[in-house]
């Protein structure tokens, strides 16, 4: 069936929003699942994180980042996808924590911290917290796109302290970890940053649930390439995550192998702009 694109819109100068008719994904998803989305015929499968999903429909976060990202910015309103796969992934449990924190720094984990914050609020007991990092105030998305409405606690934090609190979430949650007891803490972005956070919390014995984003070829478990380690032992990310505990995690490997194809991607983005004049 045709997933015909329902809204379109800039959120900053690199990432963008867009939602999609995605009634089957819609229906079944829960926060923490992720969509793949194709094109066009014969195109490249890409993961998605979901923000939300309502009315058959569900809203996405995307970077201008490479070959396919820059393709589908070029679709409008009424155009339609090819493929919208999922959900998939296998979504942290929603249910009482305590005082629960969120954290992200990039665009996939803006979405996914909306949409658990949103879902963990309205569990009795739970007070959520939302940390949300951007370089710069000219990079802070639109309000209505921020997690400030579905948390209980909401922290906007710029790099160059341009708009809200200077530095980073792990800054932030240094000083707030001195000062109070957080239940769990989970957190989308950057895989270096995650790696940081890890090493921030283990000391605190928090748990800390992170989503990994690995490079993924079919998404259902059958080609290994998204594979992470957790205590020495294999996982896929598509099928056993995309959230894992970060204390287990292999940050190095995870490092190692999301460069493996960076030549190959930007040759490919390369490329698509010169025969496309993409942007």
């Amino acid at each position: 069936m045709p997933h015909r694109i329902t809204r379109k819109e800039d959120l900053n100068t690199m990432d963008y929003l867009i939602e999609v008719e995605a009634p089957m994904v819609a229906e079944r998803f829960r926060p923490g699942n992720f969509t793949v989305l194709i094109t066009v015929p014969q195109g490249e499968r890409i993961p998605m994180s979901i923000q939300k999903a309502e009315d058959g429909k569900i809203t996405m976060f995307i970077k201008r980042l490479g070959k396919t990202s820059i393709e589908l910015d070029g679709f409008e309103v009424g155009d339609s996808l090819e493929s919208v796969i999922g959900p998939l992934g296998n979504p942290p449990e929603i249910k009482r924590y305590g005082k629960v924190v969120f954290a992200s720094d990039l665009v996939c984990g803006h979405a996914e911290n909306y949409a658990l914050c949103k879902a963990l609020q309205k569990i009795d007991g739970n007070h959520v917290i939302s940390i949300q990092t951007f370089p710069t105030k000219d990079d802070v998305y639109p309000t209505e796109e921020l997690s400030e409405a579905v948390c209980d606690e909401y922290y906007l934090t710029t790099l160059d302290g341009s708009r809200g609190i200077k530095g980073h979430y792990n800054d932030l949650l240094r000083d707030l970890l001195y000062q109070e007891k957080v239940d769990i803490i989970f957190a989308g972005g950057d895989i270096p940053a995650l790696r940081d956070l890890s090493k921030l919390t283990e000391p605190y014995d928090i748990p800390t649930i992170v989503t990994v984003r690995q490079i993924m070829i079919d998404a259902t478990g059958m080609c290994g390439s998204c594979r992470v380690f957790i205590d020495g032992e294999m996982k896929l990310t598509c099928i056993d995550g995309p959230m894992f505990d970060a204390h287990k995690l292999d940050f190095k490997d995870i490092i190692n192998r999301l460069s493996m194809f960076k030549k190959k991607e930007v040759e490919a983005m390369e490329y698509y702009k010169s025969k496309t004049g993409a942007r």
